[in-house]
C-alpha cells in the first residue's frame, strides 16, 4: 500500500495587519508610512520600516489602488533602440520611479508612428496605468501625441520645443553652443559639424547652437555632413572631412560619431588633437578611454528623469501647470579633455 501523499504547507504572505501587530501601531499608521504621508514620526516612521524588512512584507499594488484611487504602476512608451540617450534615460527613470514607490510598464515600439503610439497608449490605458511618460525625439512621434487622450496624465521627453504640452528637455542648443564655443575659444576660425538625423529634435538643437556661436563670433558656417548617430556613420563623414586640409575643428553630434571621425582621421594621418581638434556630445562611459580622451558635452539623464516623474506626479495629483513649470529644461554641461587644441599655425 502506498504511503498517502503529505501535503505541502501553506505559507502565507505577511500582510499589513503583521506589519502593525510587529511594529505596535495602527494598520493605518503602516499605511501612512509605506506612501510617505508626512505626518508621522520619525520614531514611528523607523519602527515600521524595520518590521517591513524583518517580514519580508510587499505592498499589494492592486489592492493599494482600490483604496487610493490611483495606481502604483507608470507607463513608458519608447522607442525599441539601443541608442546611448534613450536606453540611459529610461534606465535613469525605472530607478527613479521605483525610489517613490512606483512600478514601470514599458511598451517598446518599432518607430515612433501614428498607429504604433495610439496603440502602445491604449495598452497603457488597458492597465491603469497612473500616467504615462513618452520619450519622443522625433517630428514623427510629436505628430502622433496631438491626439493623445486628456484624460490620461501624459509627459513628453525630448519633444517639440514648439509644443505648449507638459514636457522635459535637455537644452541641446545650449550644449552645442558652448562645445562650439570651445573649439573656437582655442583658436580654430571655424568648426565642422557631423549632424544626427535630419527629424530628431536633438540633432536639430545642436545644429541651432552650433550655427548661433559661429554666427556670433563672425565665422564661416560650412556645410553640415549629416549622420545617423552611429560610429560607422561619423566615420564616413570623417573620411571627407580628413581630406580636407581646412579642417581643424569638428564638432560631432554624439560621442559615437566622434569615435568614427577619429578612426577616419587616425587613418588619413591626420593627428587628433594636433591637427583636428573633436568634441563629442552625451559623455558615453568609454569617452573617457578613447584616444585621445574625448571632450564632450554631457546630458543629466538622472536630473532629467526625476524632473519627468515630479512633472507626472504632478498631474496625476492634480496640479495645475503652466509656462515654464510645464516645461522644464535641464542644462548640460561641457566635459573639456585632450582632444581639443590650438590649431597648428603655418
Amino acid at each position: 500500500m502506498e504511503d498517502a501523499a503529505v501535503a505541502s504547507p501553506v505559507v502565507r504572505e505577511p500582510a499589513m495587519t503583521d506589519v502593525a501587530r510587529l511594529a505596535g501601531v495602527s494598520h493605518q499608521t503602516v499605511s501612512r508610512v509605506l506612501n510617505s504621508h508626512p505626518n508621522v514620526r520619525e520614531q514611528t516612521r523607523l519602527r515600521v520600516l524595520a518590521a517591513v524588512k524583518e517580514l519580508g512584507y510587499r505592498p499589494n499594488r492592486a489592492a493599494r489602488a482600490l483604496v487610493t484611487g490611483r495606481s502604483q504602476l507608470i507607463g513608458v512608451i519608447a522607442q525599441n533602440s539601443t541608442l546611448y540617450g534613450p536606453s540611459s534615460l529610461l534606465a535613469a527613470f525605472e530607478i527613479a520611479a521605483a525610489r517613490q514607490g512606483f512600478a514601470v510598464s514599458v511598451h517598446r515600439v518599432p518607430e515612433l508612428g501614428r498607429s504604433s503610439i495610439t496603440a502602445a497608449v491604449e495598452r497603457h490605458r488597458d492597465e491603469r496605468v497612473a500616467g504615462i511618460v513618452v520619450i519622443a525625439p522625433t517630428a514623427s512621434a510629436d505628430a502622433a501625441l496631438a491626439g493623445a487622450p486628456a484624460e490620461v496624465p501624459l509627459v513628453t521627453v525630448d519633444g517639440d520645443p514648439d509644443r505648449s504640452a507638459p514636457m522635459v528637455s535637455v537644452d541641446q542648443e545650449h550644449g552645442a553652443y558652448q562645445a562650439t564655443r570651445h573649439l573656437l575659444e582655442a583658436g580654430h576660425e571655424t568648426v565642422w559639424h557631423i549632424s544626427g538625423p535630419p527629424d530628431w529634435f536633438d540633432a536639430a538643437g545642436r545644429i541651432r547652437g552650433w550655427r548661433r556661436a559661429l554666427d556670433e563670433a563672425g565665422a564661416e558656417v560650412p556645410p553640415v555632413s549629416t549622420g545617423d548617430w552611429t560610429a560607422a556613420s561619423g566615420y564616413l563623414a570623417g573620411q571627407m572631412l580628413a581630406r580636407m586640409p581646412e579642417v581643424t575643428a569638428v564638432f560631432a553630434a554624439n560621442d559615437h560619431q566622434a569615435l568614427g571621425a577619429l578612426r577616419a582621421m587616425t587613418e588619413r594621418g591626420r593627428s587628433v588633437p594636433d591637427e583636428v581638434s573633436i568634441v563629442g556630445f552625451d559623455d558615453v562611459p568609454e569617452a573617457a578611454y578613447y584616444s585621445p580622451p574625448l571632450t564632450t558635452v554631457r546630458q543629466d539623464f538622472g536630473a532629467v528623469a526625476t524632473t519627468t516623474l515630479d512633472l507626472l506626479l504632478g498631474l496625476v495629483n492634480g496640479a495645475e501647470t503652466a509656462g515654464a513649470d510645464a516645461q522644464p529644461v535641464i542644462t548640460p554641461e561641457l566635459v573639456r579633455r585632450e582632444s581639443v587644441r590650438p590649431p597648428r599655425r603655418a
